[in-house]
């Protein structure tokens, strides 16, 4: 089969992933064999590919938002059939038996294992997971359309949860990304005003079109003080602002795998009055389901720019120079 294989870690700009032949992975017990239409490009990827994520084993094939057909099922399976529609999140598997799974926090056990970065993932023509870590997709979401939902979407889900926003209150977005698309129109379902800071002016305009009640540059103070504030951002410098503009009682969410460091905190200015700073880590199989469910109700839509596979490089370079509006997707087939 045909992959897109990171050998080396370098910056993008050096095309660090090769299109080559690899062998058909075989699925094992619980497994599922999936045939890939499409998966979304996401700013991890690129952290990945760049090496700037601890313990990744090379060669790799990166990916984690993958939508497509199951075509062979390994033994001790049951809950798919051959030709049903799948999709793949960062999740690849857990243990299933520490403290952190049996709690509902599989996000944290110290065992899982993440699509793209420990095993094989989405950057193919095939590639097999556990049967119980793949989702079921809504009808509704043409495949293309169904692959940015898988990460984008799930940990925006998440870390509006995390970032304690309730109905009707004050949300604040930094950075206008794949996950930040998605993540404003879930927040203008539960009837929130969102407030957006980015860098880009195109994505400001983007941000408007989707609904946002406010935008403005990163260091941009709002007109009022904010309930709550996600930061999609790599930068620290960025959650130091986040803090700045919540109000008393606020929370700011880190939605990214990786930050630069978060410059030294004013602790009157931007800590006090009991404010609090979380990060999001992975997420859950829950996450996933629940926020699939939602995308359906609203229904989301995501903005799309795609690529062939052997564009990856390509894909992820605009990743990273913001531009795209919305989230890139590789058209496998």
């Amino acid at each position: 089969m045909k992959a897109m294989v990171l050998s080396g870690f370098k910056p993008v700009e050096e095309r660090p992933l090769r299109l080559q032949e690899v062998d058909l992975p075989v699925p094992g017990p619980g497994e599922i064999l999936i045939r890939i239409n499409y998966c979304g490009v996401c700013h991890t990827d690129l952290h990945t590919v760049e090496g700037e994520l601890p313990k990744m084993a090379l060669p790799r094939i990166p990916g984690h938002q993958v939508v497509g057909t199951v075509e062979q099922m390994g033994e001790e399976t049951s809950l798919f059939h051959r030709g049903d529609r799948v999709g793949v999140a960062w999740l690849y598997s857990s243990c299933g038996r520490c403290r952190f799974c049996r709690s509902g926090r599989e996000n944290l056990c110290q065992e899982a294992k993440f699509t793209g970065y420990h095993v094989d993932g989405g950057y193919a023509e095939y590639m097999v997971v556990p049967e119980n870590f793949a989702y079921e997709l809504p009808d509704d979401f043409p495949d293309e359309q169904a692959a940015p939902l898988l990460c984008a979407g799930i940990i925006g889900y998440r870390a509006l949860r995390v970032s304690r926003i309730k109905p009707g209150e004050k949300l604040g977005l930094f950075g206008f990304g794949a996950s930040a698309h998605v993540t404003i129109q879930v927040a203008r379902h539960w009837g929130c005003q969102v407030y957006v800071f980015s860098r880009s002016e195109e994505h400001r305009r983007h941000a408007l079109k989707l609904g946002a009640y406010w935008v403005g540059a990163p260091n941009d103070m709002p007109p009022e003080k904010l309930d709550s504030s996600i930061v999609f951002a790599p930068a620290g410098e960025v959650a130091r602002q986040a803090l700045r503009v919540i109000d008393r009682g606020g929370t700011v969410a880190l939605a990214g795998i990786y930050m630069t460091p978060i410059p030294e905190l004013d602790y009157e200015k931007e800590l006090y009055f009991e404010k609090a700073l979380k990060s999001v880590a992975n997420a859950t199989r829950q996450d996933g389901v629940e926020f699939l469910k939602i995308a359906a109700e609203i229904p989301i839509r995501t903005d799309i720019q795609i690529y062939p596979l052997e564009k990856a490089n390509e894909a992820l370079l605009d990743v990273k120079h913001s531009r795209i509006n919305g989230a890139a997707v590789l058209k496998i087939g």
